[in-house]
């Protein structure tokens, strides 16, 4: 097996960025369709993908696509995919499933078809009769929509918004991955300010922090695919080793995260330190009321508060009109606001430059974005990888 298309799942609104980092990792066979990316690598490339992009759910190994309207078409037709080849004797392979606008509407029994014909296959390669499942995980995916099946193996295990930082969380946290998003979209450069007045427990500060010192967000955890034995360790060691050397761990970086409760800072600040960017990111108990800075360029990235509750609302409205009225002081900052209400930009006083829909969990949201005037340019002073180009999209 020498290539393999893979999946890399994306929260909607997101595809074209992950696409961007799939290419800036040098793959450039790359299809983009709602809710995923796909792209043709070598196996090195399950390393390297899982450790570096930001932005993903996770990353799927395709096995088969094709036309299944009947239980028969599906079983023939995933019996004759080369599960043998990926696939060891011993392993544990679980089958999960969805299914979208398709005739076969039945989740479970098209589940228990595809485990029947993985079965059925592996019985052909390895001349036995059952299989313990003992062994290293590869659980499968049946996902069809309007009668089109796709058969992938999830290589990550957790999601990738897991980074192994955040033990506990405040009560609306931001999934790293959108966290990690909303940084990328600005633009933002390691040179520059950026802050978060809304910080909770720290997720956006924290994946800045990340990005700016180029530290791959998979460096700290383990994925399921580690322990396949189709994979080369080599090519797990080449890819972590890949992460340290390419790390800037002497870039020094200016980003700011305030809240008004101190509980959830401390816990910001615990969150801080198990991503080891503790010394990289200041926290400060301040309402936003106070927020000032003597720097003249600057970034604030957040995402308030939305007021989900009805008795909530008025507050969360004030809110926005107080944003307006103190950011409109960082005349020559530049402003990333995540939000729910459609009246937003009414109630913080002033149209977005642009804005964008994303999806918060299952929460719709518009990224409102207002550009500061360019900083003057300076020259790099150190190292350029693929993770400090710019992202535009």
């Amino acid at each position: 097996m020498t290539n393999v298309d893979l999946i890399a799942t994306a929260t909607f609104g997101l595809e074209a960025l992950v696409a961007q980092e799939v290419k800036a990792l040098g793959y450039e066979k790359v299809t983009v369709e709602n809710g995923k990316v796909t792209f043709n690598a070598d196996l090195s490339a399950i390393c390297r993908a899982n450790l570096w992009l930001r932005t993903a759910d996770r990353v799927r190994l395709k096995v088969g696509e094709f036309k299944a309207a009947t239980f028969d078409e599906l079983f023939e037709q995933t019996k004759a995919l080369p599960w043998p080849e990926l696939i060891p004797g011993n392993a544990e392979f679980p089958v999960e499933g969805k299914s979208v606008k398709s005739t076969l509407f039945s989740v479970s029994d098209c589940q228990a078809i595809v485990k029947k014909a993985v079965v059925e296959s592996m019985k052909q390669k390895y001349k036995q009769q059952w299989f313990p499942e003992q062994g290293p995980l590869y659980k499968i995916e049946v996902a069809l929509l309007k009668d089109i099946a796709t058969l992938t193996i999830d290589t990550s295990g957790a999601g990738l918004h897991k980074r192994g930082y955040r033990g506990m969380a405040s009560q609306a946290p931001l999934k790293e991955t959108l966290a990690a998003a909303l940084i990328l979209l600005s633009h933002w450069q390691p040179d520059t300010v950026l802050m978060d007045p809304f910080c909770g427990s720290g997720t956006i500060p924290i994946e800045a922090a990340l990005i700016g010192q180029n530290i791959a967000p998979g460096m700290n955890r383990e994925f399921v695919s580690e322990n396949w034995p189709t994979i080369p360790r080599e090519f797990w060691r080449q890819a972590r080793k890949e992460t340290h050397d390419l790390a800037c761990y002497n870039r020094s970086l200016s980003i700011i995260g305030t809240d008004i409760d101190n509980d959830v800072l401390k816990l910001a600040r615990q969150n801080a330190g198990e991503a080891g960017v503790d010394e990289l990111v200041h926290f400060q108990c301040l309402p936003v009321a106070q927020v000032r800075s003597s720097k003249k360029y600057g970034k604030i990235i957040c995402n308030p508060p939305y007021g989900e509750r009805l008795g909530e609302l008025r507050e969360v409205e004030r809110l926005y009109r107080e944003m307006g009225q103190v950011f409109s002081r960082l005349d020559t900052w530049s402003f990333y606001i995540l939000a729910a209400h459609p009246q937003f930009e009414k109630l913080y006083g002033r149209p977005a430059t642009k804005k964008r829909k994303l999806y918060n969990g299952n929460i719709k949201v518009d990224y409102y974005q207002y550009f500061g005037p360019r900083p003057p340019r300076k020259a790099s002073v150190d190292g350029f990888s693929y993770e400090n180009r710019s992202i535009g999209v």
